[in-house]
């Protein structure tokens, strides 16, 4: 493959906002990927190729985008977060058609019950660890949540 349509394929890959591309024409195979890392706020793309040694063609340098867009770290919220203690899934309700147990605006005591995440079919009540209004719910029913994700936001 020769640097010309190496080029071309970097600036289909800058200019669409692909992710990765990868084109493998007979024993030569190229992949790019273009990457948005956040704690650099740049864009890379990054060209590596396999072929044979014998014809291995000279490495497209990586190109870096004329215009980065700036994306602005998410505002922390005011209040209270109440996070998840556990890898699962996140139900408002005990049951599928029962009351949620609570509701943006609803005021909570400090061990009141907030939702359940599911874990390895166990049902785990997730308890306010602070009293106050709920300002926002973070997750939607049935979503799966990491350890330490925020669930609920009480002001």
């Amino acid at each position: 493959m020769d640097l010309r349509k190496l080029k071309t394929l970097i600036d289909l890959v800058e200019n669409s906002g692909i992710a990765e591309l990868e084109i493998q024409e007979g024993e030569e195979r190229v992949r790019i990927t273009r990457a948005l890392s956040p704690t650099q706020q740049a864009a890379m793309l990054h060209a590596s190729t396999v072929v044979p040694v014998a014809a291995a063609p000279a490495a497209a340098p990586a190109v870096a985008p004329a215009a980065i867009p700036v994306e602005l770290p998410p505002e922390e919220p005011e209040g209270h977060v109440v996070k998840s203690p556990m890898v699962g899934t996140f139900y408002r309700a005990a049951s599928p058609g029962a009351k949620h147990f609570v509701e943006v605006g609803d005021t909570v005591q400090a061990g009141d019950t907030l939702c359940i995440i599911e874990a390895m079919k166990l049902m785990n009540e997730i308890e306010s660890d602070k009293s106050g209004v709920v300002k926002e719910i973070l997750v939607e029913n049935g979503q799966p949540v990491e350890f330490g994700q925020p669930l609920v936001l009480i002001g």
